[in-house]
């Protein structure tokens, strides 16, 4: 199983090469068969360049540039559309996300899963340097989102999850052009019927840069894909139900999260 690591980058240029070197130093070692798709999101420093310059020496790395309507999710879905593997990945750019998470969700998709979700709030979990701030609303949001969808998977807005290709075909269409995306597809992948394993993960605060996240600008756009797929949950009647969409695809067991 070849893995794809969509990772977009907005202004990236003190974070992106350590992020790069880690995954590839790590992802050799476990000798798995991997690419990494950085998208550029309209940078306006070196992150472009230097994505470039590594990629010379590193085949396994290739920066895309998205040229058209910029935003968190309208580079994944760029990447996504770029992609060659058989399961894929999305990373940030800042090395707040873990390689070795990453490989742990490899094995974990391998057993059978769709999607191999992370949670840095369960037994084994851990956060370091979190804002107190976005804690809060982080803790919030998601007791939001596992009451009306009755979930017991309690980091539902982290951008680190990993899904099987064929996944991603059913989960078009993504409709979602920035963070909201992050809620977007693992939610949809739920209500939709696909198999998932919830595994403890680390995150860290970045080092360097500033976060892409606005806080005020985001609620109303995670407000209206809750609330879109919820009523896909509980008006839809099955149409958009993994059955429906890829018949194809044998059953997998869920798992008890």
């Amino acid at each position: 199983m070849k893995l794809s690591v969509v990772i977009p980058a907005h202004n990236e240029e003190y974070a992106i090469l350590a992020t790069l070197d880690r995954l590839v130093t790590v992802l050799r070692a476990e000798g798995i068969t991997f690419e990494i798709v950085v998208i550029d999101d309209g940078s306006t420093d070196e992150t472009g360049l230097r994505v470039h310059e590594f990629a010379r020496h590193n085949p396994e790395v290739r920066l895309e540039r998205n040229s058209g309507r910029h935003g968190f999710g309208m580079a994944v879905r760029m990447g996504l559309d770029r992609i060659t593997g058989d399961a894929v990945a999305i990373m940030m750019a800042d090395s707040s996300d873990s390689p070795h998470d990453l490989v742990r969700y490899f094995h974990k998709l391998a057993e059978g899963y769709d999607c191999v979700f992370g949670s840095r709030f369960i037994r084994g979990g851990q956060v370091v340097d979190y804002p107190l701030h976005k804690l809060l609303l982080n803790r919030l949001a998601n007791r939001f989102i596992s009451f009306i969808f009755g979930l017991r998977f309690n980091d539902v807005t982290n951008a680190f999850k990993c899904y099987r290709r064929e996944v991603i075909t059913g989960l078009q269409p993504l409709i979602s052009p920035h963070f909201n995306l992050t809620v977007e597809m693992p939610l949809k992948a739920i209500v939709r019927g696909y198999s998932f394993a919830v595994i403890p993960i680390g995150w860290t605060n970045r080092k360097t840069g500033v976060s892409k996240l606005k806080i005020k600008e985001m609620g109303s756009r995670y407000l209206f894909i809750i609330l879109y797929l919820w009523m896909e949950k509980h008006l839809a009647r099955g149409d958009y139900h993994r059955e429906h969409l890829a018949k194809e695809t044998p059953a997998v067991k869920t798992a008890n999260v």
